[in-house]
């Protein structure tokens, strides 16, 4: 381990020297080099310090609310070793211990107050930046920790939607802290709620977060999936990896079958969901066998009409879209992306277990199998 220490202090050292911290006015708590006028009043506001879970998850939050208010946030970075399926390990570089990291939710007008953690036990440089973050590089020049240190930025909600977060540390730390499931969403709702294209106000009862991962693992001369002591060791053979533009795994939440059999999540019929899906680093294409997309935000923009009536939509890479569906008829819904081979053999699916009473109106076998006459 000595020798990992040994590396990892020069590693730290070379990317502070490829990608200085941003240089900050203590006064003002600007970029340096930019005359700032003081314009935020907002002093008096409510606080409400929102409790982090871990997705697919939302946080508990109001669908509509009257007055705007400070939301509180606090992130802490974790290194952590994941068996993402059985036998292939892999660094994973998270926000709050989990791939993606947690949902934050406000509303349009709020400021968020984020506090970002990087304790001693990590070994690399992070920072965040958030897409609906306006300016300063999404917040990342403004955040970037070194291991023992933490940061705490405000900025303002300015656009209604469900957005991507992720680390950014500079050059080709970007796409290898991305891809390792440093990577999240931060939804945004209209302070009026969600609407339809004619002003009707769309509820729902549940909400939950699918953050759609691709990872590229190394294998040995053997074929078998390599194992290393720390984030860094394996971060060349990784990128030789990545550079070949395909995955090994596609899961969504972070491990191959996070949210099936008995992780499935849980709904009745008769229950309207707010499905958000992210996409940190590349494309996948939400397909709910059994449902449909009731109402689509593709690109994740609250204040545009939603699509209707959706078979399957597009989430792009960077990008985080919202879906609402209501549940009819009891039973396993499969959600993934339908490209079928990452679906089934990569690991982008989830499951919906729906309780309640059979509609035979909707659907019903009228046969069952039987010998051929």
């Amino acid at each position: 381990m000595n020798n990992v220490k040994v590396i990892m202090s020069v590693f730290i050292m070379v990317t502070a020297l490829a990608f200085p911290v941003a240089a900050t006015s203590s006064e003002s708590g600007g970029l340096a080099g930019f005359k700032v006028s003081k314009q935020f009043q907002g002093e008096k506001l409510k606080r409400v310090v929102q409790k982090m879970v871990a997705p697919p998850n939302f946080p508990i939050h109001e669908q509509v609310v009257t007055e705007n208010k400070i939301v509180q946030v606090r992130l802490v970075i974790e290194e952590k070793e994941v068996e993402v399926s059985p036998g292939a390990f892999m660094w994973q570089m998270t926000f709050n211990g989990t791939a993606p990291g947690p949902m934050i939710v406000a509303h349009e007008g709020d400021y968020i107050e984020l506090t970002l953690v990087n304790p001693t036990s990590n070994t690399l440089l992070h920072n965040i930046d958030l897409h609906a973050f306006t300016g300063a590089m999404g917040g990342g020049l403004l955040t970037e920790v070194a291991p023992g240190q933490e940061v705490t930025v405000r900025f303002k909600a300015t656009k209604a939607g469900t957005f991507v977060y992720h680390c950014a540390p500079g050059g080709a730390m970007i796409p290898w802290h991305v891809v390792s499931g440093m990577n999240g969403a931060i939804t945004i709702l209209p302070k009026d709620g969600l609407k339809d294209k004619d002003g009707n106000r769309i509820s729902y009862d549940k909400a939950y977060y699918i953050g759609g991962q691709d990872f590229y693992l190394p294998k040995d001369e053997q074929g078998n999936y390599k194992r290393f002591s720390a984030p860094v060791m394996g971060m060349a053979d990784m990128l030789a990896t990545m550079k070949t533009l395909t995955p090994t795994h596609l899961p969504f939440n972070g491990v191959v079958g996070a949210m099936t059999g008995a992780n499935a999540l849980n709904a009745k019929v008769g229950d309207t969901l707010l499905i958000v899906h992210s996409q940190a680093n590349r494309q996948a294409y939400p397909h709910l066998i059994g449902g449909h997309g009731n109402y689509v935000w593709e690109t994740g923009s609250f204040n545009d009409a939603p699509a209707t009536n959706q078979e399957t939509w597009s989430i792009a890479a960077g990008a985080a879209g919202a879906a609402i569906y209501t549940f009819k008829q009891p039973g396993i819904y499969a959600y993934v992306s339908h490209n079928l081979i990452e679906a089934i053999l990569m690991g982008s699916i989830a499951h919906f277990q729906v309780t309640g009473e059979w509609n035979n109106d909707l659907q019903q076998q009228l046969v069952a199998p039987r010998a051929i006459k």
